[in-house]
């Protein structure tokens, strides 16, 4: 009988998965530990070894296909040694990069959503229709009790006001995954409001057929892209936003920032006036704890973070990434400056990790390099606050009775209007633009 290789587990944390890349053909031969398959999470690429050997007979995906754990990868001829026995350990290897791999939280300026696993392959055909909910409110609801989960999944029902016991579960012995907690929502939402139960969004109605009026083109989301969609419309649909807008005079700023330009690139970073301002925000996240902190509506609590984890949103070939430096607060500028640069490349060449792009307290978004000077970032939810960088430029303004030219930084805060009211958003600020605008103020007073 011909060897088979199948997708081995990929953690508890990935449903399905997209080929980028097929590295074998038919003819090929393959050896144990080789890398066989390149395939993409929503926001890195890994590679999967073989735990087999031979000669490849028929390769059974394409890239831009999605598959799951258990489904057949390529066949081997009959008289393939069968290697794997004494190397079971890639299988493995293989769960353990992906779980570093795939966030479980999605970023993005946006926000990084997980999944969750999945049955195998071989009981795909049962995947359970979700029942509509009943159309009247006295109707009573199904409870499973004991419902299995991750506590990634438990999280997230939780913070979008849904009761685990009443989702039903696609995995395996009614495993819940947070796919099933998100269709459950909607089906809830679209049939009828439940009191408790927190709405995630209308019904989408349908598109009209613009081929009547001229030529089209379908192109698919990628994977980055479909989940930064998804996690956008679950941020603007559970955070009530309020963006306020102000202005820095960064003209002291900026001679600092070129003056200990040097010093930040000799230990591997870049000092721009983006990384001299995620200090003073690590700083003022700890003068204003609430806006450091995450809204439960499902038990009336804020949760207070005590660390302060800053996610930095980066624009790559791929999509929008925010990958998070951790401890921003006790961290100088310098070495920010080289974490930030290492992080960005990272997420550029598509090597970042899971732990590097999850957890953050705080975002913020950096539109100077590009244009625009205010604009309206949207919160990455759960946290409750984002900052929004625009474009610096310069404008007359009165010092001294005298009218002189200054250079301005354009900030934009959003914020969760549920738990930041708005003298508070504004204080917020303030602290920001002084701490920019009199650098040595920050210094003294830390």
């Amino acid at each position: 009988m011909a060897n088979e290789f199948k997708l081995p587990e990929l953690g508890e944390n990935i449903e399905s998965i997209q080929v980028v890349r097929v590295m074998v053909a038919v003819g090929g031969t393959v050896a144990v530990d080789q890398p066989v398959l390149e395939l993409e999470t929503d926001k890195a690429t890994i590679e999967v070894p073989s735990t087999v050997a031979g000669t490849v007979t028929v390769v059974h995906v394409q890239p831009g296909e999605r598959i799951k754990r258990g489904q057949l990868i390529f066949s081997l001829a009959a008289a393939a040694a069968k290697a794997a026995g004494a190397k079971a350990a890639p299988a493995a290897a293989v769960a353990a990069a992906v779980a570093a791999a795939a966030p479980a939280t999605t970023p993005a300026v946006e926000g990084i959503e997980s999944l969750d696993s999945v049955e195998p392959a071989k009981a795909k055909a049962a995947v359970p229709a979700l029942a509509a909910p009943a159309p009247t409110p006295s109707a009573p609801l199904p409870v499973v009790r004991k419902v299995p989960a991750a506590p990634s999944v438990r999280r997230f029902a939780r913070e979008i006001g849904i009761a685990l016991e009443q989702v039903p579960g696609s995995g395996p012995h009614r495993r819940v995954s947070i796919d099933d907690v998100k269709r459950y929502a909607k089906q809830l939402n679209e049939a009828r409001p439940v009191a408790g139960a927190v709405a995630v969004g209308a019904p989408v109605p349908p598109l009209p057929d613009f081929s009547k009026w001229g030529a089209i083109e379908r192109r698919k989301m990628s994977v980055i892209r479909t989940k930064t969609a998804e996690h956008m419309t679950l941020s603007w649909s559970q955070v009530p936003h309020v963006t306020i807008y102000d202005k820095a005079d960064i003209t002291e700023l900026e001679p600092l920032r070129k003056r200990y330009a040097d010093l930040a690139e000799r230990e591997g970073g870049k000092l721009t006036l983006a990384v001299m301002i995620c200090k003073i925000v690590a700083q003022a996240l700890r003068k204003f704890p609430i806006f450091n902190a995450t809204a439960d509506m499902a038990t009336r609590e804020i949760i207070f973070k005590q660390y302060v984890h800053l996610g930095i949103a980066v624009n790559t070939p791929r999509g929008l990434m925010v990958p998070v430096v951790r401890d921003a607060d006790t961290k100088n500028m310098v070495t920010l400056a080289a974490e930030i640069q290492s992080l960005a490349a990272k997420c550029r060449d598509g090597k970042i990790k899971l732990e590097e792009i999850e957890g953050s307290t705080f975002t913020i978004t950096n539109l100077g390099r590009i244009c625009g000077t205010y604009f309206t970032p949207i919160v990455n939810y759960p946290e409750v606050a984002i900052l929004g960088l625009g474009r610096a430029f310069e404008e007359p303004a009165v010092v001294d009775g005298n009218i002189v030219k200054r250079m301005v930084l354009p900030l934009s805060l959003s914020f969760d209007h549920r738990v930041i009211d708005g003298a508070d958003g504004a204080a917020f600020m303030g602290w920001i633009k002084e701490a920019i605008e009199q650098p040595l103020v920050l210094a003294l007073n830390g």
